[in-house]
């Protein structure tokens, strides 16, 4: 899925639920254009580009730059995501009988803060849960030293759904007893594919269960949508929080999807 620009309705949709800057009673330089600046926001998102290279067209660069700093640290972005989530949820348009979990690396090459060291270098991994059509149900950015399947139970503290998923669908690297019990204290199954090393006393998967995995594509194609976002394919944000703003403000566009049309 790959989109050119903001459409008229999701700019609106954005500047009704994003707050107008305040005027001061002395005056002074006008406000930025809101409308200019969420499209100027998805511009750099887009199109992965340092802000010094953002077109004239929406405005000076420093006001887009700034309006998205406080707009990200203030939770404005997180907030349009949960309210674009519960329009989903009230919509009905969620599947939550089956949902799917992985994780993606993404390279960190300008440092700073909750990146971890790999075998591919230093970075983060944007950890992702979908539903049964692909739309997200949780997401965050964490650092990508810990094993995948010591990062589930951190999506649940980012859940935009009321409803608990019945079933979590991984692959190989959420083979772990611990988390099929922490799963199951949430009334939730969890199901991945045993290692090759596992014994086979020690089997908790039968063939019943794991036919859903072959569904697990689903959320592949998710990380192939967010992918087309050049923004999160390289974490050029030396700040957790300025990343997480793409990255929530790319999942805002993935809903309205199914909001908007």
């Amino acid at each position: 899925m790959r989109m050119k620009a903001l459409t008229e309705s999701q700019l609106d949709w954005f500047a009704a639920r994003i707050p107008d800057p305040l005027r001061s009673a002395k005056g002074g330089r006008p406000a930025a254009d809101k409308r200019k600046t969420i499209a100027g926001v998805f511009w750099m998102l887009d199109n992965g580009a340092k802000w010094a290279h953002l077109p004239p067209e929406f405005g000076s660069k420093s006001a887009v730059h700034r309006w998205f700093q406080r707009w990200t640290k203030s939770g404005v972005i997180e907030a349009a995501l949960r309210e674009a989530a519960r329009e989903v949820e009230r919509g009905g348009q969620y599947q939550l009988f089956e949902t799917f979990i992985d994780g993606t690396f993404c390279e960190a090459k300008g440092g700073g803060d909750g990146i971890g060291k790999t075998k591919a270098g230093k970075g983060v991994k944007i950890m992702l849960l979908v539903d049964a059509a692909g739309l997200p149900v949780a997401v965050d950015t964490m650092s990508a030293t810990p094993h995948e399947s010591q990062l589930v139970q951190h999506l649940f503290d980012f859940m935009l759904t009321e409803e608990t998923p019945q079933r979590i669908i991984g692959d190989k690297a959420y083979d772990s007893d611990e988390l099929d019990q922490e799963m199951a204290m949430h009334n939730i199954e969890m199901i991945a594919p045993h290692r090759k090393n596992r014994r086979p006393e020690n089997v908790t998967q039968d063939g019943r269960p794991l036919r859903r995995y072959k569904r697990r594509w689903t959320v592949e194609r998710t990380i192939a949508w967010f992918q087309n976002f050049r923004r999160l394919c390289i974490r050029w944000e030396k700040s957790t929080k300025m990343f997480q703003g793409y990255l929530h403000f790319s999942c805002a566009l993935l809903l309205l999807k199914q909001v908007l049309g």
